[in-house]
């Protein structure tokens, strides 16, 4: 997975959706787990309103 911090606006939808991968820290930044429900990040990655989140294969 990958996340354009750039285009990031933290908006949080990311850790609604898959909060066991993604944590918006006390500053506002995007942290980000290893990933262990694929169904949960995929959601997570349509439903960012920025499109800041995108899947990668390995």
């Amino acid at each position: 997975m990958v996340v354009d911090r750039e285009v990031c606006m933290s908006a949080g939808v990311c850790e609604v959706e898959a909060p066991e991968v993604f944590e918006l820290d006390t500053a506002g930044r995007l942290q980000v787990g290893e990933p262990t429900d694929l169904t949960a990040v995929e959601t997570a990655v349509r439903a960012c309103p920025t499109g800041a989140l995108s899947l990668v294969e390995d």
